[in-house]
């Protein structure tokens, strides 16, 4: 791993060393994570409150500088700025800047390729379907295989594809959407086509008080994809 510098002064350039690529996310203004391409010198405004997070392609390993990968990039930023880089990609097609548009597309593979950060999108994503009661869109979130598992909270385990979609049929029946949900302590563990994120689960339907489940999902990484194989809630005190 080699430390990317990190100039205050923006007419100066951020030197970035070959096979590094860096997330950039301003903690003052919000703004989500950027990607720039491995082995150039850009010169480009470096937020002085900015969190780099350095990511090794040879390892395939991420940090954050001061604090973990979970505390500074978000599913829901990763899947954000995805969605940005897309809508980009297409006005520069259509503006017929394809020199701009085949950054943006390198920028969107190496989003993709880093399994860290593609499968905090995934989570962020499952949540998301979980939030409005997708039942359509869960279907497409899960390997599709007997081996598959679901333990909702209280409950004992669902095998199976179709019983473990059928089950969150009956677990949303008398629910009213969207629902409230809160992460917290997110952790991210992958390694090779597996892996697994583990979180505190906060839910809150409506005219209820917030339920918390201890949550472990783990992933398969199928055609590209990172797909559920075990969706596991168990209760906790608040």
């Amino acid at each position: 791993m080699i430390p990317v510098g990190i100039q205050d002064d923006t007419d100066k350039k951020l030197s970035i060393p070959d096979g590094t690529t860096i997330l950039i996310s301003d903690l003052n203004t919000g703004l989500y994570p950027a990607i720039i391409p491995v082995g150039i010198h850009r010169k480009t405004p470096v937020p002085s409150a900015a969190t780099f997070i350095h990511t090794s392609r040879s390892s395939g390993r991420c940090r954050a500088k001061g604090e973990d990968l979970e505390g500074s990039l978000t599913g829901e930023s990763i899947i954000y700025y995805a969605e940005t880089l897309e809508r980009d990609l297409h006005t520069a097609i259509a503006e017929e800047n394809y020199a701009k548009a085949a950054q943006i597309r390198d920028s969107l593979k190496l989003l993709k390729e880093d399994r860290k950060t593609s499968l905090l999108a995934a989570n962020a994503r499952f949540y998301n379907v979980f939030r409005i009661g997708d039942l359509a869109t869960m279907q497409t979130l899960w390997a599709k295989g007997n081996e598959v598992c679901c333990v909702h909270p209280g409950a004992r385990g669902i095998t199976g594809y179709d019983d473990v979609i059928t089950s969150w049929e009956y677990v949303w029946a008398n629910y009213e959407f969207p629902l409230d949900i809160e992460l917290k302590d997110v952790k991210v563990h992958v390694r090779g086509d597996v892996g697994y994120v583990t979180c505190v689960e906060l839910v809150k339907t409506k005219g209820s008080s917030w339920g918390g489940q201890f949550v472990t999902n783990v992933f398969e990484r199928i055609d590209g994809q990172w797909l559920i194989c075990i969706h596991h809630a168990s209760p906790i005190d608040l």
